[in-house]
């Protein structure tokens, strides 16, 4: 590799892919390397937020897989950003499939607290039914296009046969539970429905070993541990990019023009873009002149998009066990294990699955943090924060029978109104493959193609073949596309890389 190279490299985007490739590039001697970041801020969906006095992720919420393959681990723990116990070996070994094992507390709809060893056959069986869901990708020939169809399908035969002797209440409260892990999934994946997500390739998604793990200061710190070895003036902030002009052949030697919505237009040889699936799903057809070619449009189509909403919920004092991590809510009209509520605007808040609860209490005082999926989730954004308090208020009352139980405070984000993401996260939809992941991440022109190479790249979560949805997934093809450009300029000989400059 050269000592130092002139391309002019553009990076749409300052969130965590954005920023792993900016850092790869400079490290390598590249020397016009810029950011253009359509926000205030860097971290894209890493952001850190306050309840009160208390530090709690708006976005990104662990790390998952804390091990040494992981990168993000491996930074975190480079900047001093955990917790000594998230350090420890036995930590690090411990290995989940992506399911940490909380302690968990229900409740149902009549205001009853169950005892928890009473649910764990729905447990067990849901777990080894997502383990089959997960089984088909490698040997095809699934018997249902999503995970939520063959889920019910199964259920309905294994519970007819292994819950016969077990009273009615107590198996109807159990499927019930299916129903709220259904919904718990619908947040662990990204989507409405787990009717969407497809069971193909439900399996391509690898987790890591290592318990989960949160940032004690708030994963913001990482970004600006990162964003801190920099050179000051690296990123453009409030610079949205219009679209994104390439095959240019008018000046052969910036192949690439970036139109910006302020009207400034840039001129470079490689733009990496990082924008997440949501906003690429809606605005493809403006942002790309060219258009994005046939196939790589079908898979940004095909792969899903969906919201995954948190509301963090303060109480003067816990009404929830001194072990419990999290909460459980189990409606009793819900035995029919459907994960989408039938009257969103009424009943949004059945979607909500529960809690988890932050720890520790030391650090935290008494908060919880709810999760919500789908649009349920997206309908509750549009709601005023006095509606969410009241919905949430009675939800929890009624749960609990206590009719004096108040929240202090509340704070909920809102990812699908967010214009820079349009929702949360990546999943595979129905109908979704390995080449859709594959489509994702190739290089426009593409290959075969007379052009001037590597003129337009991809990163981001939703670009990575099998850690979508995750910050490492998107801070490793950050690295992945920068090293593309890094192999492609090392290959070129000195003389060749001074007459493409000229």
């Amino acid at each position: 590799m050269a000592k130092s190279v002139s391309a002019n490299i553009v990076i749409i985007g300052s969130g965590i892919s954005g920023v792993a490739a900016a850092h790869r590039l400079l490290n390598a001697g590249f020397q016009h390397v810029r950011i253009l970041e359509a926000t205030a801020r860097s971290g894209g969906r890493i952001k850190t937020g306050k309840l009160g006095d208390n530090i709690v992720e708006i976005g990104a919420n662990w790390i998952h897989g804390p091990c040494e393959e992981n990168p993000v681990f491996c930074l975190a723990r480079k900047y001093g950003l955990l917790d000594p116990e998230s350090l420890t070996p036995e930590n690090q070994a411990m290995d989940v499939g992506g399911h940490p094992p909380w302690v968990p507390n229900y409740y149902t709809s009549s205001g009853q607290k169950l005892n928890a060893e009473d649910m764990n056959p729905a447990k067990e069986m849901f777990a080894e039914l997502l383990i089959e869901s997960s089984e088909f990708q490698s040997q095809g020939g699934e018997p249902c296009a999503s995970v939520g169809d063959f889920i019910r399908s199964e259920m309905h035969q294994r519970a007819a046969e292994k819950w016969k002797e077990t009273d009615a209440t107590t198996r109807s409260l159990r499927l019930c539970a299916i129903t709220n892990m259904l919904k718990v999934e619908c947040c662990v994946n990204g989507s409405h429905s787990m009717d969407e997500v497809g069971l193909g390739a439900f399996g391509l998604y690898e987790t890591l070993p290592g318990l989960d793990c949160t940032f004690p200061g708030g994963y913001e710190g990482l970004i600006k541990n990162l964003m801190s070895e920099l050179p000051t003036g690296l990123v453009t902030y409030n610079q949205p990019v219009h679209c994104v002009h390439w095959n240019n052949t008018e000046k052969k030697q910036n192949p690439v023009i970036i139109e910006c919505d302020a009207g400034e237009r840039i001129a470079a040889d490689h733009v990496i873009v990082t924008v997440p699936l949501g906003y690429l799903k809606k605005h493809h057809s403006a942002l790309f002149r060219p258009p994005l070619p046939l196939h790589k449009l079908h898979s940004v189509q095909r792969l899903g998009f969906g919201t995954n909403n948190k509301i963090f919920v303060e109480f003067d004092s816990p009404w929830w066990d001194a072990d419990c991590e999290v909460i459980y809510l189990l409606w009793e009209d819900e035995d029919v294990m459907l994960d989408e509520v039938p009257d969103v605007q009424r009943s949004w808040i059945k979607k909500l699955f529960g809690f988890t609860v932050l720890k520790p209490t030391e650090r935290y005082g008494h908060v919880l943090c709810g999760w919500i999926a789908g649009h349920e989730s997206e309908y509750m954004e549009t709601v005023s924060e006095q509606e969410v308090t009241q919905n949430v208020t009675q939800l929890i009352r009624r749960f609990t029978g206590n009719p004096t139980i108040t929240p202090r405070r509340i704070l909920r984000s809102q990812w699908f109104h967010d214009p820079w993401t349009c929702g949360s996260y990546s999943y595979p939809g129905k109908g979704c493959s390995v080449q859709d992941l594959e489509n994702m991440m190739e290089p426009l022109p593409t290959k075969g193609s007379q052009a001037h190479p590597l003129q337009v790249l991809f990163a981001g979560e939703a670009t990575h073949p099998c850690y979508y949805s995750t910050v490492h997934g998107a801070l490793l093809t950050g690295w992945r596309e920068a090293d593309r450009l890094i192999s492609h300029y090392s290959s070129i000989s000195p003389s060749e890389l001074h007459k493409s400059k000229l």
